[in-house]
């Protein structure tokens, strides 16, 4: 069992200060990370110079924005995970198949990070890419990989912050957000109508391991047309179940 004696609050403290970093705050200066993290100033200062000092982040005597050299870490995590090199190959296909960009993706905490993307077209206004991350409640891949959690697990991440509204249809209220993940674990399949991007519908399912434990999410992201979503479960639902199967026998 690891205790805080055996832990290095340094390295706490600088991990916690690049975390800060988000795609909505990548420009910060030493009091807003101070406030984003929760540190001191004066320990903010230090974190951020180091930093800087050793090629994290770049500073311009006032602002601080985090440098490529970041993406080490994240693509050294990336390299020694076996699932994005096992389904890539079934993203190509399914996305040449069909037209439309699908991705996998894993739950960190309430966020899902992608770790798998085979892109056919530009459906969000946001490049996404292995290591971005969205909100879980109001994805269809985050409703999936909530709904493989136990319900009290859920509800205590859905009330750790408020939950922002990215369009007019996202649905915020964590009991109505509760009642989806609930219909989600039942009929073993999401679907997102421009919760996330006014124009874009999605549809997911849980990536089981052949012990029937989800272990990660698959989805295809769809321009919204004027058919119902309910159409996109028999439109492409099929074609993900065959992968979901497909990579059940293999993942050990």
């Amino acid at each position: 069992m690891i205790t805080a004696r055996d832990t290095m609050g340094g390295l706490a403290k600088g991990l916690a200060v690049i975390e800060t970093f988000t795609a909505d705050h990548p420009r910060q200066s030493i009091a807003e990370v101070s406030a984003a993290s929760g540190l001191d100033r004066a320990t903010a200062r230090r974190c951020l110079l180091t930093l800087a000092h050793l090629g994290y982040a770049d500073y311009d005597g006032k602002f601080f924005t985090l440098t490529p050299r970041v993406l080490r870490l994240g693509t050294a995590c990336l390299a020694t995970m076996p699932l994005p090199q096992m389904v890539q190959p079934w993203l190509d296909k399914l996305s040449e198949t069909l037209g439309e960009s699908s991705s996998v993706s894993i739950l960190d905490g309430d966020e899902i990070v992608y770790i798998a993307r085979a892109s056919q077209r530009k459906v969000m206004s946001i490049s996404l890419m292995p290591g971005s991350r969205l909100p879980a409640f109001c994805t269809s891949m985050g409703r999936v990989l909530l709904a493989a959690l136990p319900e009290a697990e859920v509800a205590l991440l859905l009330a750790a912050r408020p939950l922002q509204a990215r369009t007019e249809f996202t649905v915020t209220d964590p009991e109505a957000v509760m009642q989806r993940i609930a219909q989600v674990r039942g009929q073993g399949f999401a679907v997102i109508d421009q919760e996330v991007e006014i124009g874009l519908r999605s549809i997911a399912v849980p990536i089981l391991d052949a012990r029937g434990r989800v272990v990660a999410a698959l989805n295809l992201g769809l321009p919204a047309r004027a058919e119902a979503p309910e159409a996109l479960e028999s439109r492409y639902l099929p074609a993900l179940r065959a992968i979901q199967a497909e990579l059940r026998k293999v993942l050990r």
